[in-house]
């Protein structure tokens, strides 16, 4: 993998002159029709060992291009807060908008690598966390992203070589500490492991460049000109970009499906109601404090029909929690910050860290919901964003989140007479809108989206939750304690005796108590 890079390629510095002047001007051009088309963003990641040349790299490609339309990030070990999100957190925070370029030296890579070159993480972790990596690259091109990357090698008598060089220059020798010659131990170490995760993460829409540094003329200059050939090409639309196929919707073949199967006639009577929502409310409260629940957090999504009581569950819920522990994000439709930037950035921009909770009132399932039924996407995009919003919440789970996602349903029936309550009501009559009316419209196509989402994100460790929500008390409980169950489950608190959830009695002192 590396045989080419270490032939010896240089050129002079006559030569070097004369074809920087024709990159530059190819460049800048070509970066301004970027800017002005802004139909995709651009990933440069510059990777190698120490000493290798990426910050030189990256200076000249800012010298040669317009630097107010382009983002440098280095990620060295990750802060407090940034470990107290999961790992791809802050890579989300620093993608470039469409029509920009962002160049990354210690990217998604730098950490893996060195951890598994020092021993902290075992070759199963590594090829786990390469596999999430491929498939974060794999939805950054589906979303029209052109991702290069550039590894600059160099052998360890090079390096040796480089690091000398550097130390007799009075300008470059504080660049030189003894982190970089006692990267020289581990040099063959890091062979082997680039070697494996070049070999891994080499994919078709995300290919590995292999740059020889030992000279720097020629190090710069092939970047720049790669990065140059893959703009124009993109930028020419000479080639369509390929979407990894995704299975196709199963037809239905009689009327039996995950919502008709409701019992939406489940009701509560209101002392009843009253007793188990104080109770789950208690719960909850108790839970969200304990030390153990500072080790996760809470991610809780609520979807359903129009007028389902989607935020009435919500306040009957954040009643029970202090108010600085939780945030609400309702999503509306996307901004225009927001359509410059792969579909699931503004929701990671939300990801609560460990020892809070995210409420999410409508969510990342817009996109095969209402994307999906009203044409806002293509059938390629919301095909392909099933497996990516699976991948994405248990990448969230990976890292402690605990997860419940509930579909609240309501009859055609109880919808209408909700609507025209709303109409009739002078404060609750800007909850009724003409979309409101609209959807009704669509209810069968929006019927077998929601069956369609639930049958393929409704996995094994984060199920989709329906409720019957018909009468609202029996849906509101039916949140409440459904997410306190959960908690006890995940923090292993071990109540003594649970109400009788179908009469409603509760003994008093029945507190939750976490497990020694």
């Amino acid at each position: 993998m590396f045989e080419s890079a270490e032939l010896g390629h240089a050129i002079d510095k006559k030569s070097f002159q004369a074809e920087v002047l024709k990159l530059r001007e190819a460049l800048l051009e070509t970066q301004f029709e970027l800017r002005e088309k802004g139909k995709f963003q651009v990933l440069v990641i510059i990777s190698g060992g120490d000493g290798a040349g990426k910050g030189e790299t990256i200076n000249d490609l800012y010298s040669w291009m317009d630097p107010r339309y382009l983002s440098a990030r280095a990620y060295g070990a990750p802060t407090e807060e940034e470990l107290a999100h999961p790992f791809m957190w802050r890579f989300w925070h620093g993608l470039p908008p469409k029509g920009r370029i962002g160049i990354f030296s210690g990217s998604w890579y730098s950490r893996p690598i060195h951890r598994r070159i020092v021993g902290e993480i075992d070759q199963a972790f590594f090829d786990q966390r390469i596999e999430q990596i491929n498939r974060f690259e794999a939805m950054l091109a589906n979303e029209g992203a052109l991702i290069l990357k550039f590894w600059l090698h160099l052998t360890k008598d090079g390096q040796k070589k480089r690091f000398k060089a550097l130390e007799k220059d009075p300008r470059t020798a504080w660049r030189v500490t003894k982190a970089s010659w006692d990267s020289l131990k581990t040099h063959d170490k890091l062979q082997e492991v680039a070697s494996h995760l070049l070999r891994m993460t080499n994919t078709s829409w995300a290919p590995w460049i292999v740059v020889g540094s030992a000279d720097d003329r020629y190090r710069s200059l092939t970047v720049g000109k790669l990065v140059l050939d893959a703009l124009q090409q993109r930028l020419s639309g000479k080639k369509e970009r390929e979407y990894p196929a995704a299975p196709p919707i199963s037809p239905r073949t009689d009327s039996l499906d995950v919502l008709t199967a409701l019992d939406l006639n489940q009701r509560l009577e209101r002392k009843v109601y009253q007793l188990r929502l104080a109770r789950a409310q208690g719960r909850l409260s108790e839970l969200v404090r304990l030390p153990e629940f500072r080790k996760h957090s809470l991610i809780l999504v609520f979807e359903g029909a129009d007028a389902a009581g989607k935020g009435g569950s919500i306040r009957r819920l954040v009643a029970a929690i202090d108010a600085r522990q939780y945030q609400i994000m309702p999503t509306a439709a996307p901004t225009q910050e927001e359509l410059a930037q792969p579909y699931l950035w503004r929701f990671w921009r939300h990801v609560p860290k460990k020892g809070r909770v995210a409420i999410f009132d409508r969510s990342w399932y817009g996109r095969v919901l209402v994307e999906r039924v009203e044409g806002f996407c293509t059938e390629a995009d919301w095909l392909r964003a099933y497996t990516e919003i699976n991948d994405f919440e248990h990448e969230l789970m990976a890292d402690g989140a605990i997860i419940l996602k509930f579909w609240l349903q309501i009859s055609e029936d109880e919808q209408l007479k909700r609507f025209e309550e709303r109409e009739a009501t002078s404060f609750k009559r800007y909850k009724i809108t003409a979309e409101d009316w609209r959807n009704r419209e669509k209810w069968d196509a929006y019927h077998q989206a929601v069956c369609d989402m639930v049958e393929r994100t409704s996995t094994g460790r984060i199920p989709w939750t329906l409720v019957e929500a018909n009468n609202k008390q029996f849906a509101r409980v039916k949140v409440l304690e459904t997410v306190c169950n959960k908690l006890e489950e995940v923090l292993q608190v071990d109540r003594k005796s649970a109400p009788d959830e179908t009469h409603g009695k509760i003994k008093a002192g029945d507190k939750p108590k976490a497990k020694n």
